[in-house]
């Protein structure tokens, strides 16, 4: 099943009343994703700044980065896969230029999240944008 894009889920999110829909929803999103083989599991892999446990690994194919995520956490699987929605399967230098704070917004999603998730939110951020911008700076 190919990943969700940041059109689909903004349109699928605007279905929901309520935020306990859209948590749902988030949390499928999450059941989706690619699975991470154990082994992938390491300390270099690991986020830092998370209240769960989240790893991310990247491939590339041709000039595109490729991203495997995992988190002990169903939840924060489904906030990685509103990531991954933005950024897998795009150049560095689009994921250097998109902008995911407004993403954010029409998401409506910092409102709803506990300050610890948020900040592992943006942790989980900071590590791709810093991935992207290692990439453009190479190239």
């Amino acid at each position: 099943m190919p990943l969700a894009t940041t059109e689909d889920i903004l349109e699928d999110l605007a279905f929901f009343d309520d935020w306990e829909e859209r948590y749902k929803y988030i949390i499928d999103l999450g059941k989706g994703l690619p699975a991470m083989s154990e082994r992938l599991h390491t300390p270099e892999r690991l986020v830092k700044g998370c209240q769960s446990s989240v790893w991310i690994d990247v491939g590339r194919d041709d000039d595109l980065l490729l991203f495997l995520v995992d988190s002990d956490a169903f939840i924060v699987r489904g906030l990685l896969a509103l990531v991954m929605a933005a950024y897998s399967g795009k150049t560095a230098a689009e994921i250097v230029a998109f902008d995911i704070s407004s993403y954010f917004q029409q998401l409506d999603l910092e409102r709803h999240l506990s300050p610890t998730r948020g900040n592992g939110l943006k942790a989980i951020v900071a590590r791709i944008q810093t991935i992207a911008k290692a990439v453009v700076a190479a190239a």
